[in-house]
């Protein structure tokens, strides 16, 4: 059974800058593909970015030239660094990993359909 715990969620305000990280169980860490999610108050669960097992990334416009996904196979650890916070990047952040193939999604952040398993999130208030 994977668990993902994530942390690093805080309010702060516009323009500043907050790391995620999302320590994932013993698990075949580096062959997923992992992916980081938000999801605002009554609004739709979103893709941020994502990272395969060959460590390619993809973003979301918003998130692009703002964040960057990266992880650490050794400790099993997924990250998300965002600078130039805005109050729209307020919501739920939540990491979630699966077997698939980065690379069919051409460009794309991949769907949250196509990630079998979630942390249970941590919150970013930006004001």
């Amino acid at each position: 059974h994977v668990q993902l715990v994530e942390s690093g969620g805080d309010s702060v305000q516009a323009g500043g800058s907050l790391r995620l990280s999302c320590q994932a169980s013993e698990f075949t860490f580096g062959t997923w593909c992992m992916g980081w999610f938000r999801q605002a108050p009554g609004k739709q669960r979103e893709g941020i970015a994502s990272i395969g097992n060959d460590g390619s990334t993809v973003y979301t416009d918003s998130a692009k030239g703002r964040f960057t996904v990266s992880k650490d196979n050794a400790k099993r650890t997924l990250y998300l660094e965002m600078n130039s916070l805005i109050p729209e990047d307020t919501a739920m952040y939540y990491c979630a990993t699966g077997h698939l193939n980065i690379h069919l999604w051409l460009g794309y952040v991949p769907p949250d359909y196509a990630f079998n398993n979630w942390g249970q999130g941590t919150q970013v208030t930006v004001s």
